[in-house]
Protein backbone atom coordinates (compact mmCIF):
# COMPACT_ATOMS: atom_id res chain seq x y z
CA UNK A 1 0.00 0.00 0.00
CA UNK A 2 2.82 2.16 0.84
CA UNK A 3 4.54 1.42 -2.14
CA UNK A 4 1.01 2.67 -4.33
CA UNK A 5 0.63 5.88 -2.89
CA UNK A 6 4.40 6.28 -3.20
CA UNK A 7 3.75 5.64 -7.01
CA UNK A 8 0.55 8.11 -7.17
CA UNK A 9 2.67 11.32 -5.09
CA UNK A 10 5.42 11.06 -7.69
CA UNK A 11 3.37 10.04 -10.93
CA UNK A 12 0.03 11.57 -11.04
CA UNK A 13 0.74 15.41 -11.20
CA UNK A 14 3.89 15.27 -13.82
CA UNK A 15 2.25 12.19 -15.94
CA UNK A 16 -1.26 13.86 -15.95
CA UNK A 17 0.27 17.54 -16.82
CA UNK A 18 2.63 16.00 -19.38
CA UNK A 19 -0.65 14.05 -21.05
CA UNK A 20 -3.06 17.14 -20.59
CA UNK A 21 -0.63 19.90 -22.27
CA UNK A 22 -0.20 17.62 -24.88
CA UNK A 23 -3.73 17.44 -25.83
CA UNK A 24 -4.45 21.49 -24.82
CA UNK A 25 -1.37 21.97 -27.58
CA UNK A 26 -3.20 20.19 -30.19
CA UNK A 27 -6.29 22.65 -29.96
CA UNK A 28 -4.52 25.56 -29.16
CA UNK A 29 -2.83 25.69 -32.66
CA UNK A 30 -6.03 23.75 -34.13
CA UNK A 31 -7.74 27.19 -33.05
CA UNK A 32 -4.92 29.45 -34.29
CA UNK A 33 -4.95 27.90 -37.76
CA UNK A 34 -8.53 28.26 -38.30
CA UNK A 35 -10.36 25.19 -36.09
CA UNK A 36 -12.70 26.59 -32.90
CA UNK A 37 -13.75 23.01 -32.39
CA UNK A 38 -11.51 22.23 -29.04
CA UNK A 39 -11.82 26.04 -27.69
CA UNK A 40 -15.78 26.00 -28.27
CA UNK A 41 -15.92 22.57 -26.54
CA UNK A 42 -13.98 23.85 -23.48
CA UNK A 43 -11.28 21.59 -24.13
CA UNK A 44 -8.51 24.58 -24.17
CA UNK A 45 -7.89 24.30 -20.40
CA UNK A 46 -5.59 22.64 -17.87
CA UNK A 47 -8.21 21.16 -15.78
CA UNK A 48 -7.64 17.72 -15.98
CA UNK A 49 -11.25 16.64 -15.90
CA UNK A 50 -11.81 17.94 -19.32
CA UNK A 51 -9.74 15.64 -20.70
CA UNK A 52 -9.04 12.82 -18.68
CA UNK A 53 -9.69 9.10 -19.73
CA UNK A 54 -9.78 6.59 -16.83
CA UNK A 55 -8.05 3.56 -18.54
CA UNK A 56 -5.28 5.91 -19.90
CA UNK A 57 -4.21 7.73 -16.57
CA UNK A 58 -4.43 4.07 -15.35
CA UNK A 59 -1.63 3.18 -17.74
CA UNK A 60 0.90 5.46 -16.48
CA UNK A 61 0.99 3.47 -13.12
CA UNK A 62 1.30 0.14 -14.81
CA UNK A 63 3.30 1.07 -17.99
CA UNK A 64 4.44 3.82 -17.55
CA UNK A 65 2.63 5.83 -20.41
CA UNK A 66 -0.55 7.00 -20.55
CA UNK A 67 -3.37 9.25 -22.52
CA UNK A 68 -6.32 11.59 -22.25
CA UNK A 69 -9.18 12.24 -24.27
CA UNK A 70 -7.98 13.79 -27.68
CA UNK A 71 -8.82 17.01 -28.70
CA UNK A 72 -11.27 17.15 -31.18
CA UNK A 73 -9.99 18.89 -34.88
CA UNK A 74 -12.05 18.85 -37.63
CA UNK A 75 -9.25 18.99 -40.76
CA UNK A 76 -11.60 21.32 -42.70
CA UNK A 77 -11.96 24.09 -40.82
CA UNK A 78 -7.93 24.50 -40.67
CA UNK A 79 -7.45 27.45 -43.22
CA UNK A 80 -4.71 25.04 -45.27
CA UNK A 81 -5.89 21.56 -44.03
CA UNK A 82 -2.62 19.83 -45.36
CA UNK A 83 -0.09 21.91 -44.55
CA UNK A 84 -1.80 22.96 -40.93
CA UNK A 85 -2.28 20.17 -39.70
CA UNK A 86 1.71 19.14 -39.64
CA UNK A 87 1.82 22.13 -36.88
CA UNK A 88 -1.34 20.49 -35.09
CA UNK A 89 -0.18 17.10 -34.78
CA UNK A 90 3.47 18.22 -33.86
CA UNK A 91 2.67 20.56 -31.17
CA UNK A 92 1.99 17.46 -28.82
CA UNK A 93 5.23 16.41 -29.05
CA UNK A 94 6.85 19.88 -29.13
CA UNK A 95 5.04 20.79 -25.95
CA UNK A 96 6.43 17.75 -24.22
CA UNK A 97 9.55 18.11 -25.00
CA UNK A 98 9.94 21.92 -23.38
CA UNK A 99 8.38 19.94 -20.75
CA UNK A 100 10.93 17.67 -19.93
CA UNK A 101 13.73 20.18 -20.70
CA UNK A 102 11.90 23.02 -18.40
CA UNK A 103 12.01 19.59 -15.80
CA UNK A 104 15.83 18.72 -16.06
CA UNK A 105 16.94 22.04 -15.83
CA UNK A 106 14.87 22.45 -12.58
CA UNK A 107 16.40 19.11 -11.83
CA UNK A 108 19.74 20.24 -12.35
CA UNK A 109 19.28 23.29 -10.05
CA UNK A 110 17.62 21.87 -7.01
CA UNK A 111 20.01 19.02 -7.09
CA UNK A 112 23.26 21.57 -7.30
CA UNK A 113 21.92 23.52 -4.29
CA UNK A 114 22.50 20.30 -2.46
CA UNK A 115 20.69 16.80 -1.75
CA UNK A 116 17.42 17.29 0.02
CA UNK A 117 18.00 13.69 0.94
CA UNK A 118 20.81 14.69 2.96
CA UNK A 119 19.06 15.99 5.95
CA UNK A 120 15.93 15.44 7.49
CA UNK A 121 14.65 19.22 7.86
CA UNK A 122 11.24 20.26 6.54
CA UNK A 123 12.65 21.73 3.42
CA UNK A 124 14.60 18.64 2.58
CA UNK A 125 10.94 16.63 3.53
CA UNK A 126 9.15 19.10 1.21
CA UNK A 127 12.33 18.65 -1.61
CA UNK A 128 12.68 15.30 -2.33
CA UNK A 129 9.38 14.30 -3.69
CA UNK A 130 9.83 17.20 -5.64
CA UNK A 131 12.87 16.01 -7.00
CA UNK A 132 11.03 12.49 -7.65
CA UNK A 133 8.60 13.98 -9.90
CA UNK A 134 10.75 16.74 -11.51
CA UNK A 135 13.00 13.17 -12.44
CA UNK A 136 9.70 11.49 -14.04
CA UNK A 137 8.84 14.10 -15.68
CA UNK A 138 11.80 14.36 -17.42
CA UNK A 139 11.13 10.55 -18.33
CA UNK A 140 7.65 10.50 -19.26
CA UNK A 141 7.51 13.90 -21.31
CA UNK A 142 10.12 12.13 -23.15
CA UNK A 143 8.42 9.14 -23.68
CA UNK A 144 5.10 10.82 -24.98
CA UNK A 145 7.22 12.94 -27.06
CA UNK A 146 9.22 10.11 -28.92
CA UNK A 147 6.30 7.63 -28.87
CA UNK A 148 4.17 9.63 -30.47
CA UNK A 149 6.07 10.34 -33.16
CA UNK A 150 6.24 7.02 -34.33
CA UNK A 151 5.11 7.89 -38.46
CA UNK A 152 1.81 5.91 -38.01
CA UNK A 153 -1.59 7.49 -38.30
CA UNK A 154 -3.71 8.13 -35.53
CA UNK A 155 -0.10 9.03 -33.80
CA UNK A 156 1.16 12.51 -34.47
CA UNK A 157 3.77 11.30 -36.48
CA UNK A 158 1.77 9.68 -38.72
CA UNK A 159 -0.12 13.15 -39.35
CA UNK A 160 2.81 15.14 -40.07
CA UNK A 161 3.62 12.60 -42.38
CA UNK A 162 0.87 12.50 -43.90
CA UNK A 163 0.99 16.03 -44.04
CA UNK A 164 4.92 16.04 -45.76
CA UNK A 165 4.00 13.28 -48.41
CA UNK A 166 2.55 14.41 -51.65
CA UNK A 167 -1.40 13.58 -52.06
CA UNK A 168 -1.42 10.59 -53.51
CA UNK A 169 1.08 8.74 -50.95
CA UNK A 170 -0.70 10.56 -48.17
CA UNK A 171 -4.24 9.33 -49.05
CA UNK A 172 -2.35 5.58 -48.96
CA UNK A 173 -0.89 6.27 -45.48
CA UNK A 174 -3.89 7.90 -44.01
CA UNK A 175 -6.16 4.03 -45.05
CA UNK A 176 -3.93 2.59 -42.15
CA UNK A 177 -5.22 5.01 -39.58
CA UNK A 178 -8.44 2.85 -38.51
CA UNK A 179 -5.82 0.28 -37.70
CA UNK A 180 -2.56 1.97 -37.04
CA UNK A 181 -2.72 1.78 -32.88
CA UNK A 182 -3.71 -2.01 -33.03
CA UNK A 183 -0.86 -2.44 -35.68
CA UNK A 184 1.50 0.16 -32.72
CA UNK A 185 0.15 -2.09 -29.73
CA UNK A 186 1.63 -5.47 -31.06
CA UNK A 187 4.53 -3.74 -32.02
CA UNK A 188 5.43 -2.77 -28.85
CA UNK A 189 4.17 -5.19 -26.93
CA UNK A 190 4.97 -8.16 -29.04
CA UNK A 191 8.21 -7.15 -30.49
CA UNK A 192 11.47 -5.75 -29.73
CA UNK A 193 10.31 -2.45 -30.87
CA UNK A 194 10.88 -0.82 -27.30
CA UNK A 195 13.97 -1.83 -26.89
CA UNK A 196 15.59 -1.27 -30.49
CA UNK A 197 14.09 2.03 -31.25
CA UNK A 198 11.95 3.54 -28.82
CA UNK A 199 14.47 2.90 -25.77
CA UNK A 200 17.58 3.93 -27.05
CA UNK A 201 15.89 7.64 -28.43
CA UNK A 202 14.84 7.34 -24.49
CA UNK A 203 18.10 7.48 -23.12
CA UNK A 204 19.57 9.73 -25.69
CA UNK A 205 17.07 12.17 -24.49
CA UNK A 206 17.78 11.97 -21.01
CA UNK A 207 21.02 11.87 -21.18
CA UNK A 208 21.22 14.82 -23.42
CA UNK A 209 18.76 17.01 -20.71
CA UNK A 210 19.93 15.60 -17.36
CA UNK A 211 23.09 15.12 -17.77
CA UNK A 212 25.09 14.25 -14.88
CA UNK A 213 21.14 13.35 -13.39
CA UNK A 214 20.44 11.07 -16.31
CA UNK A 215 21.13 7.80 -13.63
CA UNK A 216 18.69 9.48 -11.34
CA UNK A 217 16.08 10.06 -13.50
CA UNK A 218 16.02 6.55 -14.95
CA UNK A 219 16.56 5.05 -11.42
CA UNK A 220 13.70 7.02 -10.40
CA UNK A 221 11.48 5.77 -13.55
CA UNK A 222 12.80 2.26 -12.20
CA UNK A 223 11.33 2.67 -8.90
CA UNK A 224 8.42 3.77 -9.70
CA UNK A 225 7.93 0.93 -12.85
CA UNK A 226 8.18 -1.81 -9.74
Amino acid sequence: MDSFFLKLSVMLVPGMLAIVCHEVSHGYIAWRFGDPTARMMGRLTLNPLKHIDIVGTLMIFFVGIGWAKPVPVVYENLRNPKRDMIWVAAAGPITNIILATVSAFLLRGVVAIGNPAASGSPFAMFMEPVVLMLAFSVYINLLLAIFNMIPMPPLDGGRVLVGLLPSRQAAALSRIEPYGMVIIIVLVFFTNMFSYIISPFLMLGVQLLAGSQAGLVMGVTRLMMH
